[in-house]
């Protein structure tokens, strides 16, 4: 009884959280088209951020409420998902190219990012100068893309989407309900998702940090995971690519970064002996593809997944 207790608090969060965080991009966006800010300023905060929001509230959640094995074991497998799992599901609909322009560079700092993260690991507890550091250089490379000197990855797409202006409130009142609901949702969903997460833990005599590392991450996933699949029916692959590589960016200088802020995160021995090797293996993997450019096709996909799938096993 208690286990499906904790199985619906982990699923009611989940809602809350996908429904907080696309409620608070829409309000945002609304918002940002009402006041004639700029589409690439918004694509870069307020959606970058908006759609990484789950993320961050689990990780914040779990690092302040004394579990900091969920928030690493979050961002760790939220990385290893979104590259076996997140583009090993739409290329079974529609193969994807990895010849973008730029898109070397881009693999290349997501590969540089998460050896810098292993190395904070390495040397844990990872403080509150090294969330500050992490934070830097997002905004660097923000500041940076704005002037043309860098591309950061999974920022096209919703400047798209507000020129479009599809779905996206104009009514004052519309738009402060929706970014209110996104606001209070999102909490909720985290704290939600942190009690079942804790609670599902004990009584299969788990770490939280295998929690993380698989449901948690996989529910967090699951905005990456639904983008990746539309842009294979709709055969733009250069959208999956780039959604993937900024989000594992953005998982780890943003939440990670904001997290280490709030609290110092003591990292866990198991993960350097095999989940940071698995995120950083899966990253090189991806960036082979790219240097070659490659395609990722049903039999890349299907490989990529049995891995998924098999790293599952191993940490149970």
């Amino acid at each position: 009884m208690l286990e499906f207790l904790d199985f619906l608090k982990l699923f009611g969060g989940f809602v809350y959280l996908l429904m907080g965080g696309e409620l608070l991009v829409r309000g945002s966006l609304g918002l940002a088209r009402e006041s004639r800010i700029p589409p690439m300023v918004v694509g870069m905060t307020v959606v970058a951020m908006g759609t990484s929001a789950p993320e961050l509230m689990v990780s914040s959640f779990s690092a302040l409420s004394g579990y900091p094995g969920l928030a690493v074991g979050n961002v760790v497998g939220s990385n290893v998902a979104n590259i076996l799992l997140v583009l090993g599901v739409p290329v079974l609909i529609y193969p994807i190219a990895c010849n973008q322009e730029g898109l070397g560079k881009q693999s290349a700092l997501m590969i540089a990012i998460s050896l810098l993260f292993i190395v904070m690991c390495w040397f844990e507890p990872i403080t509150f100068l090294e969330g500050a550091f992490l934070l830097l250089l997002l905004v660097c490379f923000l500041v940076m893309t704005t002037r043309g000197a860098a591309v950061m990855p999974g920022l096209d797409d919703p400047e798209e989407e507000l020129d479009r202006g599809f779905g996206l409130p104009s009514y004052p009142s519309t738009i402060a309900l929706l970014i209110l609901l996104g606001v209070i949702m999102l909490p909720l969903g985290a704290d939600l998702a942190v009690d079942g997460a804790t609670g599902l833990a004990m009584n299969w005599g788990v770490s939280e940090a295998v929690i993380g590392l698989s449901l948690v991450a996989l529910g967090t996933s699951l905005p990456e995971l639904s983008t990746t699949v539309m842009a294979a029916l709709h055969k733009s692959s250069d959208v999956a690519i780039g959604n993937v590589i900024g989000s594992n960016l953005f998982n780890i200088l943003a939440i990670l970064g904001v997290t280490a802020m709030l609290t110092d995160i003591p990292v866990d021995p198991q993960f350097m002996r095999l989940d940071l090797w698995v995120m950083f293996g899966s990253a090189i993997l991806l960036w082979i593809y790219v240097l070659a450019k490659a395609t990722i096709g049903r039999v890349s996909g299907v490989c990529f997944l049995l891995a998924y799938v098999g790293y599952m096993f191993v940490i149970y």
